[in-house]
């Protein structure tokens, strides 16, 4: 049996074992450890992701796309039984309860994911459905794979745009996750597909549009023969499975000092669908990320040889998306821990 047969066969496996504990959940607490077991971070369906790595293309989109659709079945088998146990506990409690049940009742709201991981989930799925494997890396990282590996020398002034938080000489918060792509590509000869969820920090005052802290997923294709073309048709796909099939894209030129020739990248306003309204600035559009192919330069700092393979590579902030996906006018209100904001993203 070869090793993609049999982490397809572990991939059945663990959806069947997870409809099955799902159905037999009889409370509403029952079926919450049930979806932990199926489909949380430390879940054996999470843990297959990271075996992407180490398979051949082909394999790696035949159990990415299977995952993601084992994960979108145990989903909604999780929704139908959640309604279902409610309810019923519901009925119980009217039943038993001698209190007054016209009384306001004082019910333990469940935990759910907040709307950042939410979004990461989502955008990670969609590439993880690609046949791209998630990689990771230390939020502390050197000026190394910060700046110089990427193209930017200490005298480089696109250095002065980061704001970042030095902890000593050479030594910084990491500014951006880009420095997981240095390392991926350092750790293995190509073809490479990553995506790299992550969190980043600049020294940005909090505001409506700005925060210290904030989240990012970038994206790295290198391989024989990419184009720009691979890199337009991979963004595309992204964009109208995340925004939906009717949403337009389009890509502006742009400056970026790690990738050349480099794109921003808009999608039509989710709410007036490119007619222009407030939310979109009445332009239609909405920026919601930075991509290219990689400089030669990068390629040449981890050993690699431009003539020999090309590659693109894209990065997008997370509350960026989210505020387009949602309509969420101040960023602020992702990290108060406002329940009544918080609450609108549950179930």
């Amino acid at each position: 049996m070869s090793d993609i047969a049999g982490l397809i066969q572990t991939v059945e496996r663990e959806q069947v074992a997870a409809l099955e504990r799902i159905a037999l959940s009889t409370k509403v607490a029952e079926l919450e450890e049930a979806e932990i077991a199926a489909i949380g971070r430390k879940a054996p369906m999470s843990a297959l992701k990271r075996e992407l790595g180490g398979l051949s293309e082909e394999d790696r989109r035949t159990l990415g796309r299977l995952l993601n659709d084992a994960r979108l079945t145990i989903e909604a088998a999780l929704d139908g039984r959640r309604g279902q146990l409610q309810a019923r506990e519901e009925e119980a409690a009217l039943q038993h309860d001698s209190a007054d049940i016209t009384l306001p009742p004082r019910l333990r709201a469940p935990g759910h994911p907040h709307p950042i991981s939410i979004v990461i989930d989502r955008i990670v799925d969609v590439f993880v459905g690609m046949g791209y494997r998630v990689a990771e890396g230390p939020e502390v990282e050197t000026d190394f794979y910060s700046f110089e590996a990427l193209n930017m020398p200490a005298d480089h002034p696109a250095r002065s745009g980061f704001d970042t938080m030095y902890l000593s000489e050479g030594v910084a918060l990491r500014p951006h996750t880009s420095p997981v792509q240095v390392r991926a590509m350092m750790e293995q000869s190509p073809p490479i597909y990553v995506v790299v969820p992550g969190r980043c920090y600049r020294r940005d005052s909090f505001d409506a549009s700005h925060s210290p802290v904030f989240h990012q997923v970038e994206g790295l294709a290198v391989d024989r023969g990419i184009s720009f073309a691979d890199l337009k048709g991979t963004l595309a796909e992204f964009a109208r499975a995340l925004f939906g099939p009717e949403e337009r894209v389009r890509f502006r030129p742009s400056y970026f000092p790690f990738t050349e020739p480099s794109a921003e990248i808009d999608v039509s306003c989710p709410t007036c669908h490119g007619a222009g309204c407030a939310s979109c600035g009445w332009s239609g559009w909405l920026e919601i990320m930075g991509a290219g192919m990689v400089h030669p330069n990068e390629l040449r700092a981890v050993g690699y040889d431009p003539q020999d393979v090309s590659g693109f590579a894209f990065g997008m902030g997370v509350e960026r998306v989210a505020m387009v996906a949602y309509g969420i006018k101040d960023i602020r209100q992702f990290f108060e821990n406002d329940m009544r904001f918080l609450a609108g993203f549950a179930g």
